[in-house]
C-alpha cells in the first residue's frame, strides 16, 4: 500500500491505570493517535464523531474487580459495536478474574489481556493484529474492484470484437 495507515487507539481508563503506558508504547505520531478518556460520555462522544472515517480504530477498555463494572463494560462494548462494527475491542482486566470476565463478556471482543507485567507487549501484539486485519480487508476490497473492472473490460472487448466481426467481416 502506498501510505501509512494511521491507527486511532481510544483508551477507556477511569483510574488511569494503563493509558500512560499505552501512550508511551505507541508514541509514533505518524502511525498512531492515542487518546485516553475517564468518562463513558467522552469516550462514546469521540467514537460517535469518528464513526464516518474509515481508518483503523481500536478501543481499549480497562476493567476492575467489581461485578457491576463488568455489566457496564458489557453495555459499553455493545454500544461501541453499534456505533462502528469495524472497531477492534481489547479488554484489559485483572489476571485472577480473567476467566469470569471471559464468561461474562463473551461477544464482540477481539482480545482479552490480563493486567500483569506483559500487558503492554500483549496490547501491542493485539493492536498489530487488528491493524493487519484492517489492511487485509482494504486490500480485499481493492482486489474485488480491480477484478470486476477487468471482467467489465473483457466483456466490453468481446462485444466490440463481435460487433466488428459482423460489421466488418473483411478484416477477419
Amino acid at each position: 500500500m502506498s501510505g501509512i495507515i494511521k491507527t486511532h487507539i481510544y483508551c477507556y481508563d477511569d483510574h488511569r491505570g494503563f493509558a500512560e503506558e499505552v501512550k508511551k508504547r505507541f508514541a509514533d505520531q505518524s502511525k498512531y493517535y492515542v487518546a485516553s478518556y475517564q468518562t463513558r460520555e467522552e469516550f462514546i462522544a469521540r467514537l460517535e464523531s469518528d464513526k464516518l472515517f474509515k481508518f483503523c480504530k481500536v478501543a481499549m477498555l480497562g476493567l476492575h474487580d467489581t461485578q457491576d463494572q463488568f455489566d457496564m463494560i458489557e453495555k459499553l462494548t455493545k454500544e461501541v459495536k453499534r456505533i462502528d462494527q469495524h472497531t477492534g475491542l481489547i479488554l484489559l482486566g485483572p489476571s485472577e478474574r480473567m476467566e469470569s470476565i471471559k464468561r461474562t463478556i463473551k461477544f464482540n471482543i477481539d482480545a482479552y489481556i490480563p493486567k500483569n507485567r506483559n500487558l503492554i507487549l500483549r496490547t501491542h501484539n493485539s493492536v498489530k493484529k487488528l491493524i493487519s486485519e484492517h489492511s487485509i480487508n482494504l486490500l480485499r476490497k481493492r482486489s474485488r474492484i480491480s477484478f470486476f473492472a477487468l471482467i467489465g473490460f473483457l466483456l466490453l472487448t468481446c462485444c466490440i470484437l463481435i460487433a466488428a466481426y459482423f460489421k466488418l467481416p473483411m478484416y477477419f
